[in-house]
């Protein structure tokens, strides 16, 4: 039985959204097998459903929202630092100073 904290949003999905916060050395019960959370995740934070490929598309929403840059394990956070977007360049917004009036 997966745990009661991920929400599948559709079936589609290669990822489950965190309904609320794991903490850092939890077990959670996926669909197949448990896994050991590293550090802790905040509400709506992504976690592979199973294990994904380098290049394979993040699914979310039954739509791609991305691809892994490294081989995700299942159970293994997927964030910006093994996502890169297929649709905007980075994955989060910067501005210098320069750009920003203070």
């Amino acid at each position: 039985m997966t745990d009661k904290r991920l929400l599948l949003i559709s079936p589609a999905d290669n990822v489950f959204v965190l309904r609320g916060v794991v903490e850092a050395g939890e077990t959670i019960a996926l669909e197949q097998g448990v896994t050991r959370v590293p550090a802790r995740l905040g509400l709506g934070h992504k976690i592979a459903r199973h294990a994904i490929g380098r290049g394979q598309e993040i699914v979310k929403y039954g739509a791609p929202i991305g691809s892994a840059t490294s081989d995700i394990a299942a159970g293994s956070h997927v964030h910006v630092h093994n996502v890169k977007s297929d649709y905007t360049p980075t994955f989060a917004l910067t501005a210098s100073s320069e750009e920003v009036p203070l």
